[in-house]
């Protein structure tokens, strides 16, 4: 299944100091709702490994870029026809900007962490809000998603996984899948 737009993750601001464990849950969570990789303004090469690690292992071809210019990242992403998606309190409700970035053929979404630069919301095509008040950026961006890609991102399969988890009501069953396996 193709979703579309195709989603890709900036996240800015990270503090490897403080931020290891969010913004590595922001990567698995794009990762597990759809987005294609996630582009980490920081030089954090742990959280990219352990994000890739992950992708690795449970399949599909998500990936993590460590250290990359948030500013560049952003102007390229647009030259080459994107678009950008700020997830703030501060923009435009969800719910009355989603069916305009539906029709965007890829986007950009732009996860922070620490207060965001004043010149992020100049720079964005849209500013988008999930509730207009704080909270987590995780929860944010899985809202986001989910309504970007309307519940579809719950059928993904994950190609070339070597572990496979299986719905199970009681306890927990996955599937090791070898490299014979997969031939």
């Amino acid at each position: 299944m193709n979703l579309k737009p195709i989603s890709y993750i900036l996240r800015i601001g990270h503090r490897p100091e403080r931020d290891q464990r969010v913004t590595t849950h922001v990567g698995l969570s794009s990762r597990a709702l759809g987005a294609s990789g996630m582009y980490l303004a920081a030089d954090d090469q742990k959280v990219s490994d352990s994000i890739e690690d992950v992708a690795h292992r449970f399949g599909g071809t998500y990936f993590c870029e460590n250290n990359v210019k948030w500013k560049s990242c952003i102007k390229q992403f647009q030259k080459d026809g994107g678009k950008v998606v700020h997830l703030t309190m501060y923009g435009l409700r969800l719910q009355d900007a989603i069916a305009d970035i539906r029709k965007e053929e890829k986007i950009l979404v732009v996860v922070g962490a620490e207060k965001v630069p004043g010149d992020m919301y100049e720079l964005a095509d849209y500013n988008v809000a999930v509730a207009n008040q704080p909270h987590s950026e995780i929860s944010a961006l899985a809202l986001f998603l989910d309504h970007l890609y309307e519940g579809k991102e719950l059928e993904l399969d994950f190609p070339e996984a070597e572990i496979e988890v299986l719905p199970t009501k009681i306890g927990k069953t996955t599937i090791k899948h070898t490299e014979y396996d997969k031939d």
